[in-house]
């Protein structure tokens, strides 16, 4: 095959003695051998670029007809149907069908039901006899035409032909070419890049540059890797997955206090909700839609009490549940997907997770960060109990790796009992707090509209940073 630089000269070489190349499909190259036309795309769009068109082409489509394989091997050789008249001797007798195909093999059976219907042939017993004294091959003659001009005049010889898989239609692309403006039998070489030789001398100020082709791909890069967060984010995912749980839609990163923390029962007066631990907006600072009935039902378990609770016994003020923030946690999600679900005619058992972003106003050092991920989930069923959710902790963090676990007694304000996990660290050889858990409480799923019955325990992992790290047992 030429390369690039042979067909430019070869193109250029004949354009300045014929001043034009009516078409390029008659171009030979100098080892006597048909130019591929893709390749010469290449020399041809070189040439004729901005900076230099030196040539112009114009692109010509033509439909010619091929022989296939098998075509061409009938035009070297003959017909199957000429191949059998050709093998059956003279006389009367013929020969044997059995003996015919013993000669001929496939093409036997090929070529004697297209002799028959040539009526060349005939059947006398079990042997096929000569019809007629001589034959014309037609399909050979035909295929001979096709493969010298490209088409047949008569177009049923061509269906005829194409059904029988002997020829098909192919598009063939070339080029008519002309001299550009910038006509030059040398090709100047242009720089591609700015080098520490042409800084030194100066030569860049004069250098013809190739210019820049933003429109390519590119290199693709041989590297390239998950973040470890983020193999680790889709390890948990899949272990969730297995378990049957469905991912909740965690994108909204800011959240109104009520669903971040009013309706998690949390008092606004608790100190999760000052300033110091929570980011507030400036603009807009709050929102105004929400649940309305669901809004008094919470006001009022807070307030007053219910649902076998005697609440907190303040003032509850909409506008506290109303200020928007950068979500403390995911609880947020799940308190909003629960009361979604409470909104359903027919209560179905659910098991939801997340794994996203959370924020809190820390201060940063080696161990804090303003913003981290949490995991995050929660079954609700009918009932459910703290040894469905111990059951369910061993069994997840089993998945992991991680075997040795011990829960602890804590207080959440939205689940009773609370625990929290903790696991065994080998290697700083001390017991590491793994995350928080519980049953949320009456006064958190009743207001939603949930059956008593119904309970929902629930658990978050905290920032999964730690759990990149191996545990192993003591």
């Amino acid at each position: 095959m030429s390369t690039t630089e042979e067909l430019q000269t070869l193109v250029l070489t004949i354009l300045d003695a014929k001043g034009t190349i009516p078409n390029t499909k008659d171009l030979v190259a100098s080892d006597n051998k048909e130019v591929d036309q893709l390749a010469l795309l290449g020399a041809l769009k070189s040439l004729s670029i901005a900076d230099k068109e030196m040539v112009k082409y114009e692109t010509i489509e033509e439909e010619i007809w091929v022989l296939t394989d098998e075509g061409n091997e009938i035009a070297d050789k003959g017909s199957h149907e000429a191949k059998v008249f050709d093998a059956i001797p003279v006389g009367e007798e013929g020969i044997a069908i059995s003996a015919l195909r013993e000669i001929l093999g496939e093409t036997a059976k090929i070529g004697q039901g297209k002799a028959f219907k040539n009526k060349w042939v005939i059947k006398r017993g079990d042997n096929l006899v000569r019809a007629v004294d001589s034959i014309i091959d037609q399909t050979r003659i035909d295929l001979e035409v096709i493969r010298s001009t490209g088409t047949h005049s008569d177009p049923k010889v061509l269906f005829e032909l194409r059904k029988r898989k002997l020829c098909d239609k192919h598009k063939v692309i070339s080029y008519s070419v002309s001299k550009g403006p910038k006509f030059s039998l040398t090709i100047e070489k242009q720089a591609r890049d700015v080098t520490f030789e042409m800084l030194q001398s100066g030569e860049w100020k004069t250098a013809n540059f190739k210019k820049y082709n933003f429109d390519a791909l590119g290199i693709p890069p041989s590297g390239g890797h998950l973040h470890p967060l983020m193999k680790v984010r889709e390890e948990f995912r899949q272990i969730f997955f297995e378990m049957g749980f469905e991912e909740m839609p965690t994108n909204k990163f800011v959240e109104s206090s009520f669903w971040n923390f009013d309706s998690l029962f949390q008092p606004q007066q608790h100190p999760a909700r000052d300033a110091h631990d929570t980011f507030f907006l400036k603009d807009p600072a709050i929102c105004t839609q929400f649940p309305t009935e669901y809004l008094k039902r919470v006001k009022e378990v807070h307030s007053i009490g219910g649902y076998g609770s005697t609440g907190y016994g303040y003032d509850w003020k909409i506008e506290e549940a109303q200020k928007l923030i950068l979500r403390t946690h995911t609880t947020a999600v799940s308190s909003f997907m629960l009361y979604n679900l409470a909104q359903q005619k027919e209560f179905k058992p659910v098991k939801y997770f997340s794994i996203d972003r959370v924020f809190r106003n820390e201060t940063v050092d080696a161990t804090h960060l303003a913003e981290f991920h949490q995991v995050e989930g929660v079954i609700a069923d009918k009932g459910l109990t703290l040894g469905d959710l111990i059951g369910f902790m061993n069994t997840f963090f089993n998945k992991m790796g991680v075997k040795n676990l011990r829960f602890k007694p804590a207080y959440n304000p939205y689940t009773e009992p609370s625990m929290e996990i903790f696991s065994y660290h080998q290697g700083l050889g001390k017991w590491v707090e793994m995350g928080n858990s519980g049953m949320f409480r009456p006064e958190m799923l009743e207001p939603m509209g949930l059956d008593p019955e119904v309970r929902v325990i629930a658990w978050g992992l905290g920032t999964y940073c730690q759990l990149t790290q191996r545990f192993d047992q003591p």
